[in-house]
């Protein structure tokens, strides 16, 4: 494998990068931008929306954690809050970014992604919230079978240490498909929560 000269790239593609880097970070800074103000709304929504889509996808799951007492905000607080970082290693962590980042340029020419609250906007927030719950249902069947106590630390240590690309494209490809057949598709969603 050949290694890249910095010092062989023009400077006008250097600038390029530059510039495109700095479009990158705006664009997901603007969009969970209500993540850290006061009361932390854009959290808080994402939280409440991960729980509606597990009762959705995995009642039995959902169930589970309700009888144990685990609420939602106890472990998908930091999920939100730190966008999986903690629980993926940085190379995971480059490649679901980049897919966010995709997912929120795809609809960059439409018209509507000038308007704060598109859903050019807002493809970031939501796609992450559906990995998350990818994250939660991978590991359905063994969190069915542990109590509180047993669940809290499974859920604050996640075992993806050893995870591979591989792993995380399925569940990133398992996410996408959740969030094209519900997002857009609120009813699925209140008829089984209501």
């Amino acid at each position: 494998e050949a290694e890249l000269d910095v010092d062989a790239i023009p400077a006008e593609l250097l600038a390029d990068v530059e510039a495109d880097s700095y479009w990158c970070l705006s664009k997901l800074l603007n969009v969970i931008q209500d993540h850290y103000t006061f009361a932390q709304p854009g959290i808080q929504r994402m939280v409440f929306r991960l729980k509606e889509i597990v009762q959705r996808i995995d009642r039995p799951l959902h169930a589970h954690l309700a009888s144990q007492g685990i609420q939602y905000i106890q472990f998908a607080f930091r999920w939100m809050n730190c966008l999986l970082m903690r629980e993926l290693a940085l190379p995971m962590i480059s490649r679901m970014w980049d897919t966010y980042l995709a997912e929120g340029a795809a609809d960059i020419d439409s018209p509507l992604s000038a308007a704060k609250g598109s859903p050019a906007d807002e493809s970031f927030a939501v796609l992450h919230v559906y990995v998350c719950a990818a994250l939660l249902l991978k590991w359905s069947d063994k969190l069915q079978q542990m109590q509180f106590q047993e669940l809290v630390m499974f859920l604050q240590h996640l075992p993806t240490a050893e995870w591979e690309l591989a792993e995380l494209e399925e569940l990133l490809s398992q996410a996408y498909l959740w969030k094209e057949l519900y997002h857009n598709s609120q009813a699925h969603l209140q008829s089984q929560t209501e």
